[in-house]
């Protein structure tokens, strides 16, 4: 599975990034996580499949774009803005994965 953060300019996610894959192997689950800045969204949309996508919580206001692009696509969500600020991978792993089946 593919999990796509999105952030600003892609760096203030990579810490999370990692812990999510950290938490993912500790559970055995095989997903793919990166981080994009807004920028690139609608390329890395384009050029391989993506099975969810999280927001960072300091381009709330780019919810609309992101949902507009996302559209019939995957589906999106805006990450907690507690589990962002502690860099709680294993929370938002949760996430992604309860967006992904539900």
């Amino acid at each position: 599975m593919k999990i796509v953060l999105v952030c600003n300019a892609g760096m203030s996610t990579s810490v999370l990034v990692q812990k999510m894959l950290k938490s993912a192997e500790a559970k055995g689950i095989d997903a793919e996580i990166d981080a994009y800045s807004i920028e690139v969204l609608e390329e890395t949309l384009e050029n391989s499949k993506v099975d969810c996508i999280l927001v960072g919580p300091q381009i709330r206001h780019m919810m609309p774009n992101v949902e507009k692009l996302a559209s019939g696509v995957c589906p999106v969500a805006l990450i907690d803005m507690r589990n962002y600020g502690t860099i709680n991978g294993e929370a938002v792993l949760t996430q992604a994965l309860d967006l992904i089946n539900n």
